[in-house]
């Protein structure tokens, strides 16, 4: 069972879905009714509204709890229950693939780089790739960070995140739920830091060319020094 499989059934309560980050998306998906595919798609959100507007999107995330309620959602969409770093296994080729929320950060040096070359092997010539992390250049200054808590249903249920250990090499993530004060679940998982330069030279050595580099998907330019976070656009070459 992967870290929000408990979590699946608050998932769009607590993290709904976003216009502009879907907008910023579609804006690399070029041409119109191409294949798009979200690593890491969670309940599918973005997915399903690739759909609707006619590309053709896949859908894969560990957590199979996931993927059930994506599947329920939107059941004319290719969703699969699958490790993101095995990509590779679809055997489709795609115009746009994306990874948002901090995804990529869960998988390891030597995993991220070998999920750098299945994404660049799966990319058509020319198409992009997109991903979206915390800033580390700002958070590993710190040995412990807590995220502001995320409320729902008028402020009785509550989500907290928070980052402890912290270090170059890895982070442990907290994750917690609380209703009414009680918990409903808690886990933790270990995540794996890189800099904007540690992407930024492992995605060379890969092969894609540098587009763009923003601290969200409101295209602002990114900054080392603030507490925002960071999202890179990349082609293949």
């Amino acid at each position: 069972m992967s870290l929000y499989s408990e979590f699946a059934g608050w998932y769009e309560q607590v993290f709904p879905f976003r216009e502009e980050v879907y907008l910023f998306l579609r804006e690399h998906a070029i041409p119109p009714g191409s294949a798009v595919l979200d690593a890491g798609c969670g309940p599918g959100h973005y997915c399903s509204r690739f759909h609707l507007d006619g590309f053709q999107a896949t859908g894969i995330d560990l957590d199979s709890q996931m993927i059930a309620a994506a599947a329920a959602t939107s059941p004319s969409v290719s969703f699969q229950a699958m490790d993101i770093a095995e990509l590779a296994a679809l055997k489709q080729s795609f115009r746009l693939i994306y990874s948002i929320g901090n995804v990529v950060a869960h998988l390891s040096p030597d995993r991220f780089s070998d999920f750098l070359a299945q994404v660049h092997a799966a990319l058509e010539p020319g198409g992009c790739w997109i991903f979206q992390t915390v800033n580390w250049d700002y958070l590993l200054r710190f040995t412990e960070y807590s995220f502001p808590v995320k409320t729902v249903g008028e402020g009785s249920v509550s989500f907290h995140r928070r980052y402890l250990n912290m270090s170059p090499e890895q982070v442990i993530f907290q994750v917690e739920l609380q209703a009414d004060n009680q918990k409903i679940f808690n886990d933790q998982a270990i995540l794996y830091p890189l800099t904007a330069d540690g992407y930024l030279q492992r995605h060379e050595a890969a092969g894609f060319l540098l587009e763009g580099t923003y601290s969200g998907f409101d295209k602002k330019t990114f900054s080392r020094e603030q507490n925002s976070g960071l999202v890179m656009v990349f082609t293949k070459r």
